[in-house]
């Protein structure tokens, strides 16, 4: 199944992931946030927790690739993507949270525009009902064009749910602008 009604276990699942993170980072200066479908309560999403860890410094970045790696994650560069790094677990790991709970898991300076318009868009759908249900609707449109195949379905979202999702973020920073 790509989509799952929404599971307010998906909360607690990003404290522990987060949990488990702070104590291989440290004393790093970040900020742990959950994002995506997944950290909006009552909108159904993929049950995998997408996570950002942001820092301040460049030359933090090093020092979290280095501990991140060292805890059982691979660095697998930005994938298109400037300025969100991606990390995913080694498969001979073991770890009790970090391999039983679907994560994906990303590292961003504090000032990259994709953390931002991550920020933004889970943000506005938090506070925002209708623009919620109409952003899960459109998903469950989706998920059923794709017949439940999870490729298709992120490529078919990245298509069709792109112009919602850079309205809602443009219209984030426009109310953010004249505040």
């Amino acid at each position: 199944m790509v989509l799952a009604q929404y599971n307010s276990e998906w909360i607690n699942h990003f404290e522990k992931i987060k949990e488990k993170l702070s104590q291989f980072l440290g004393e790093i200066n970040v900020t742990i946030e959950h994002i995506g479908s997944t950290s909006v309560p009552q909108l159904a999403a993929k049950p995998i927790i997408d996570v950002d860890i942001v820092y301040y410094q460049v030359f933090d970045f090093e020092r979290i690739k280095n501990n991140l790696e060292t805890f059982g994650y691979c660095h697998h560069g930005n994938q298109g993507v400037e300025g969100r790094e991606v990390f995913k677990r080694k498969t001979n790991q073991e770890d009790q949270i970090l391999d039983k709970i679907a994560h994906h898991l990303y590292v961003c300076k504090n000032d990259c525009e994709e953390l931002h318009r991550h920020i933004l868009f889970r943000d506005f759908l938090r506070k925002n009902e209708i623009a919620k249900n109409f952003y899960q609707n459109l998903k469950f449109k989706i998920a059923n064009e794709a017949n439940q195949d999870r490729k298709l379905y992120a490529n078919l979202k990245e298509i069709k749910a792109s112009y919602f999702i850079n309205y809602v973020i443009e219209l984030s920073r426009s109310r953010k602008s004249l505040l």
